[in-house]
């Protein structure tokens, strides 16, 4: 990816994660060696990749630190075996910080090098407090999960990459953020319902990609899962035009495309929306 822009072949790995974490690791891992078969440089998998389970004290159980939690070791391991960089959409993770008697856990968004090591991580700042009505339930993540508070941004190899996490979609200032840091790529692991997801997915994820003139890949769960949770899937790779480049349906699987980033660059320079932009004054000030 040197010599000019720079093209990066990404991937996006659809899951149904269910309650068995081993499980769960087993069947990322070979969807994520079936991406990197098909030449992926870059592999993002969705939100809760190593479990989905409404029983949050077991979640908690299962999952450790970045030190010594079961799927952080397992996923470094199949990024320096397969020489990629892997981006895990989440895990429920313990925070190292966390006061006492504070049993939150971290949603976080970790990026592996091709060495194995974490380039970087990001704790999912917009939680998922919402009632839907219908079908759906009352949701309240913040009751088991502490919000972020900083947004993030890695290079892999020369391509920049902004992080975000699932109801983040819904809060563009975070990807503008991303986007005038100079983030090209935009990822967003989701695990979306599939009445807002039937709703809102494409148009949103659509939208954030024109906006800021960038790449967005959105890698989802999908399908009627262990536990009875139903997600929409439909994982997208969307060029920063709003073409969507490549897409699921709600089984598991592989998508991919290669991803010119001149297209980015290029689109930044004709349609000038981050040096456009400006300042004004909220109403009635």
């Amino acid at each position: 990816m040197s010599g000019g822009p720079p093209v990066m072949h990404a991937a996006c790995v659809q899951l149904r994660s269910g309650l068995d974490m081993a499980a769960n690791i087993a069947a990322a891992r070979e969807l994520v060696r079936e991406a990197a078969g098909r030449g992926a440089e870059y592999v993002l998998t969705p939100e809760n990749t190593a479990i989905m389970d409404e029983d949050k004290e077991r979640v908690r159980a299962l999952c450790g630190t970045m030190e010594d939690d079961e799927a952080v070791r397992a996923f470094s391991a199949l990024a320096a075996e397969l020489g990629i960089f892997l981006h895990v959409g989440s895990l429920a993770i313990r925070p190292e910080d966390a006061p006492p008697g504070d049993r939150r856990m971290a949603n976080r968004s970790i990026l592996f090098g091709p060495d194995g090591r974490v380039i970087a991580w990001y704790d999912k700042i917009h939680l998922f407090d919402v009632q839907l009505g219908g079908e759906e339930k009352e949701h309240r993540e913040s009751a088991h999960i502490r919000p972020g508070s900083r947004a993030v941004m890695a290079s892999a190899g020369d391509v920049p990459v902004g992080f975000s996490i699932c109801y983040d979609l819904r809060f563009p200032a975070l990807y503008r953020a991303l986007a005038r840091a100079g983030a090209l790529m935009l990822t967003i692991p989701a695990a979306f319902t599939v009445p807002t997801g039937k709703a809102h997915w494409h148009v949103l994820t659509r939208a954030r990609a024109i906006e800021n003139a960038a790449f967005v890949l959105a890698a989802a769960q999908g399908g009627t899962h262990e536990n009875g949770r139903r997600t929409f899937g439909h994982s997208l790779i969307i060029s920063p035009w709003g073409e969507v480049l490549a897409e699921a349906a709600d089984e598991p699987c592989v998508i991919d495309a290669p991803l010119h980033m001149e297209r980015a660059t290029d689109m930044r320079r004709r349609i000038p929306v981050l040096e456009n932009e400006r300042d004004f004054s909220p109403p009635g000030v």
